[in-house]
């Protein structure tokens, strides 16, 4: 071989090595998010009661506070003796056996940014069956043939019941804090944001994920825990994280006849609706843009919560509607502003789900948001 073809060969053995090398590499990784400033310009005003761990809001008193950077866990999350415990009951539902949300949708892939609309995405997506897991508590108050209240939580368990929930409740109930309710932990339909069915649950902006629960959860509670829940919209809360929250508020602001309360955490107030609707061109920054502005106050009790270190911009779009922190700030600014009933907490130290915030303070939140409640004479 001629030292010219030699020089060749080496050449294309070293490339296919560095395309080897090129294929099987670790994608970049995202640069985490900044931490954004308590008193950063445009933030809103906060109460500070960061001076010591474990210091939340008081119950009375409405606006933003600011907590951490440290924690101290509630002593609500444990189980503890001599407080009667609820039950924890777990069903399935199939996709194929109810008639909204079926099929399911997923992806392959990420979308790309439509050339057309800038504000949304190209997603190719196919259906699919699945199932959800319901966990159900049921308070050991509960009145057998009485209608409960209750609180629907987004992204429950898929596997084995995480005792958190139950056992604040176990307590809250125990000390009056909060009426005997019962709690319906709803697992996603699977993936997350677009073109997966998480995102359709849980990003659209309509009345759709309400009615699912009202149509086809709800009846499967009742028939399989063998309860009865309220319909008085006064008595249901609806309660979740990422878009998680932004569905949660979906839900009441959407079908205000059947939720009035909504506890959020890092809630997903952000552009990431999809197939792209031109009503809510936003998607859930629309509520902070015009939705809540815009509209007659609603009978609403709100909750929201946020880490300094929650998303920035995290997919392709940068389109100035991906900043969670600046989402959930203008949420305070517009609830403030239109006299609704809110407590918005900024969590120093915390990032996208505040998990080490939320220790602290899910029990308060729990309380605050049913504060006011006066259970109703059963319909």
């Amino acid at each position: 071989m001629s030292k010219q073809w030699m020089a060749v060969v080496v050449t294309l053995v070293a490339f296919s090595f560095l395309s080897v090398d090129s294929a099987f590499a670790a994608p970049p990784k995202r640069e985490p998010p900044p931490t954004r400033k308590f008193d950063a310009p445009g933030s809103p005003t906060f109460v500070r009661l960061d001076a010591k761990p474990g210091l939340n809001p008081p119950l009375e008193v409405d606006g933003n506070f600011l907590i951490g950077p440290e924690y101290s866990p509630a002593p609500e999350n444990k189980a503890v003796d001599g407080v009667p415990q609820g039950k924890v009951q777990q069903f399935t539902i199939d996709s194929k056996e109810t008639k909204l949300l079926n099929p399911g949708i997923a992806r392959e892939v990420f979308g790309t940014v439509d050339p057309n609309n800038p504000k949304t995405l190209i997603v190719e997506t196919h259906e699919i069956d699945y199932t959800r897991p319901i966990t159900v508590y049921i308070p050991a108050q509960y009145e057998p043939g009485s209608a409960a209240p209750f609180m629907v939580i987004h992204d429950g368990p898929k596997g084995k019941p995480n005792m958190t929930v139950p056992y604040i409740l176990d307590n809250l109930i125990a000390q009056k804090r909060v009426p005997a309710m019962i709690a319906i932990m709803v697992a996603n339909g699977g993936g997350d944001a677009q073109g997966h069915e998480r995102g359709k649950e849980y990003d659209t902006m309509s009345g759709l994920y309400a009615e699912y629960i009202e149509t086809e959860v709800l009846p499967r509670v009742e028939k399989n825990c063998g309860v009865k829940l309220t319909k008085d919209p006064d008595g249901r809360a609806a309660m979740g994280s990422s878009s998680g929250g932004s569905a949660a508020l979906a839900m009441a602001w959407y079908r205000t006849d059947l939720y009035h309360r909504v506890l959020t955490t890092s809630g997903t107030f952000v552009n990431q609706q999809w197939p792209f609707n031109p009503e809510t061109p936003g998607g859930a920054w629309d509520f902070h843009d015009k939705l809540i502005p815009e509209s007659p106050k609603k009978p609403l009790r709100i909750f929201l919560a946020v880490g300094d270190r929650d998303n920035f911009n995290p997919n392709v779009m940068r389109d100035g509607m991906h900043d969670w922190v600046e989402a959930n700030h203008r949420m305070a600014k517009v609830l403030k502003a239109k006299g609704y009933p809110y407590q918005y907490l900024f969590c120093q130290n915390s990032g996208h789900g505040v998990g080490n915030a939320k220790a602290q303070f899910l029990p308060h939140a729990i309380e605050w948001v049913w504060k006011g409640y006066a259970q109703k004479q059963s319909r």
